[in-house]
């Protein structure tokens, strides 16, 4: 990977001959932190598609590798480009690709998976074993230019807004965790409206969840939670608020539980307020081991637990894109910032402090 050159100005016509090398925010070593650095472009080979990345959302997981956490440092092998959620433009296409051309608009499946496991073969490879994952196993979409297989391009229809359509990684994440958990006229809590926790309110409702209590520590977030549809919002550290979940569904407790969060105190309290026989879907990262009353809050309570990792490949695509295109989901509320790549630090900093819900990279800015 190259660094000696200086950077470029972004790429502003996908019919100019493709350069030799682009910028790209890459993970160069253990520790805290990113670097801008120019690097060579992707190679291809057949079966591969080169996009034009045109915008980039910034993931939780982003925020992990940017912080160099406990996770971080047992799954990320510097160097490597980090990024996975992105849409961008065809710039160019392996001799084998059939079924997508230069010029088209696309998004891609960050999950790339092996093909030839029991899970790929049997229905299942969002799970395959041997995954690689953009921006964390193998270069990734926070850069001019991404590779990846054309099994993963994702063709966007044209009313898809490009900074919808860049998010529309974590958008699968709420869709297949809200759909896996069934939440069709039951009551439903969310614990952690970031991101993935909003993006999740209206995909709810539009799966006819009959009530939705949405649960953080961050009362910007909630008052958001609130305007896309949640029931009642309340303060994780509220006393009594087991019991006040559990008052406003009946003495029973919530049918279903969202876990978006990865926090450890956040799955135990939401685990508690879950009624005997309902359904945990957990979808947030910990950083660290989580402990918790597994007897009391799962076993004696017959619950079903379900681990959700990233989307059906494709079912939850189609979902995502009716959702969004007949208008059932709304994400111009959840996307707060919109960042220039060189102010990526700034970005990050605003993903930190929590001042900022969705963040998108802007890559190449008026990019035909």
């Amino acid at each position: 990977m190259s660094t000696s050159s200086p950077l470029r100005a972004p790429i502003k016509a996908r019919g100019d001959k493709l350069p030799s090398t682009m910028r790209a925010l890459v993970k160069e070593k253990a520790g805290p932190g990113l670097s801008l650095k120019q690097v060579p472009v992707p190679r291809i080979g057949p079966t591969d598609v080169l996009v034009s990345v045109r915008k980039a959302g910034i993931c939780g997981t982003d925020g992990h590798i940017w912080d160099w956490d406990k996770w971080s440092q047992g799954r990320v092998h510097p160097p490597v480009i980090v990024g996975h959620e992105f849409m961008g433009t065809v710039a160019a296409v392996g001799d084998a690709v059939r079924n997508v051309a230069v010029g088209d608009r696309v998004a891609a499946e960050g999950h790339i998976s092996c093909g030839a496991c029991l899970l790929c073969r049997t229905g299942q490879e969002y799970i395959c074993e041997h995954v690689q994952i953009l921006g964390i196993d193998r270069d990734g979409a926070f850069a001019d230019y991404v590779a990846v297989p054309e099994h993963n391009i994702w063709k966007l229809d044209p009313a898809v807004p490009d900074e919808w359509a860049a998010v529309f990684d974590p958008l699968g994440n709420a869709v297949h965790t809200v759909m896996t958990a069934g939440v069709s006229a039951k009551s439903v809590v969310i614990t952690g409206v970031g991101s993935i926790g909003l993006m999740a309110i209206p995909v709810a409702r539009a799966a006819g969840a009959a009530r939705l209590i949405a649960i953080d520590v961050n009362p910007q977030k909630l008052a958001l939670a609130k305007t896309l549809g949640a029931d009642e919002v309340f303060d994780a550290r509220t006393p009594g608020l087991r019991e006040t979940v559990y008052a406003l569904t009946g003495g029973h407790g919530a049918d279903v539980l969202l876990e978006m969060s990865g926090s450890g105190a956040a799955i135990n309290q939401g685990l508690s307020m879950v009624r005997n026989g309902g359904r945990a879907a957990l979808l947030g990262l910990p950083s660290d081991n989580v402990s918790m009353n597994l007897a009391e809050n799962i076993i004696f309570k017959g619950l079903t637990v379900l681990g959700i990792n990233g989307r059906k490949m494709f079912e939850t695509w189609y979902q995502m894109q009716a959702l969004v295109t007949a208008g059932r989901v709304d994400l111009s509320p959840i996307i707060t910032h919109v960042v220039p790549l060189e102010r990526y630090a700034e970005a990050f900093e605003l993903l930190k402090s929590g001042q900022a819900v969705k963040i998108v990279i802007d890559v190449n800015e008026g990019e035909p």
